[in-house]
């Protein structure tokens, strides 16, 4: 694979990538994976609300322009459009975030490790009436990268060979907590509201040991774009508490050498299990595969370019911490 340099004067520069794939990892993706027909009867659980007047709908209408909120009339879309228009954004995906966002979200196994990250990005091991008296909201960055990470690397030095339609995988960026430096302003009264609500419900069903937060998916596609979001109650059960305070660490297993080597349980960690454990599902048997759009290929070439873009510095961010990425990381 062969890149210009950016000094037009300087000789061609050949990039050349190897990509290793652990010989047991397709038997370790069949051996945790939550298999379809649990996904499929999982998904009577995911359900989304009107916008403007919270009623539960089984078929809501979208905004056709960005596709991440609905209403049950167009009224009521209407209505609400003064409020939505600042943060509308188009997106090119015809299920915009809804799609990917269900089936990450009725997945057990995606959803224990991403709440283990929030446990820890969130401090609620920290503060003990965290999800009790004071609500807490984690913001969980999401991308589309392509599921060949050889293409990630053609995108990511500007290879104009790689071809133009590509097979995209959900992937988690970042996960950021409410009150963070990014984060200050304070809850709307709307998703304050939303929080007490599930607070309530959870106490009512026995669970008011376990804190109740919320969790805000949002995809940022460009420098423009402040992203199309969804949020939701997030329920945090005392197990999965106590497995975070257990700090059991992740073992790995070297693709190219076997070595076997350990590491903490953390936020970053638990991210990079979840992004793995997607990039291994060659079947798609999780439903988070996706084409590419020029955005999401857009992100990745800005990366390159060492851009000072929001969604750029996040891809860079998630590449300096997971060891997929060490080569293309050395490249800028």
């Amino acid at each position: 694979m062969n890149t210009d340099s950016s000094d037009s004067s300087a000789a061609k520069k050949a990039v050349h990538m190897v990509h290793a794939i652990y010989p047991e990892r397709d038997n370790l993706f069949r051996t945790i994976a939550v298999s379809r027909e649990t996904l499929k009867a999982n998904q009577k659980y995911f359900g989304v609300q009107c916008t403007q007047c919270q009623t539960k709908m089984e078929k809501p209408l979208k905004c056709a322009k960005c596709k991440s909120v609905w209403y049950c009339s167009k009224e009521c879309q209407k209505k609400n459009w003064s409020n939505h228009k600042p943060t509308c954004h188009e997106d090119e995906r015809s299920s915009g975030l809804l799609k990917l966002v269900r089936m990450f979200s009725v997945n057990q196994v995606l959803m224990g490790y991403l709440k283990i990250g929030i446990i820890f990005e969130c401090g609620l091991l920290d503060n003990p009436r965290m999800g009790f008296d004071t609500p807490f909201l984690a913001r969980v960055e999401i991308a589309i990268e392509p599921s060949d990470v050889l293409n990630f690397g053609g995108l990511y030095v500007n290879d104009p060979t790689v071809e133009e339609k590509l097979q995209g995988m959900l992937q988690v960026n970042a996960i950021t907590p409410w009150q963070s430096p990014s984060m200050q302003a304070p809850l709307t009264p709307k998703r304050l509201n939303t929080w007490r609500e599930a607070r309530a419900r959870c106490n009512e069903e026995g669970f008011a040991e376990d804190p109740v937060g919320l969790v805000e998916f949002t995809g940022r596609r460009c420098a423009e774009d402040s992203g199309n979001s969804m949020t939701a109650e997030l329920h945090i059960p005392s197990i999965t508490l106590a497995i975070a305070m257990t700090r059991e660490p992740f073992t790995s297993v070297s693709a190219l050498t076997g070595i076997r080597t350990k590491k903490p349980l953390s936020s970053a960690s638990c991210l990079e299990f979840i992004n793995g454990h997607i990039r291994a599902d060659t079947q798609n048997q999780l439903r988070l595969r996706t084409e590419m759009t020029e955005q999401d290929k857009e992100v990745i070439r800005a990366a390159g370019r060492n851009e000072d873009t929001f969604p750029a510095r996040l891809l860079k961010e998630k590449m300096q911490r997971e060891h997929l990425y060490a080569g293309f990381v050395q490249l800028t």
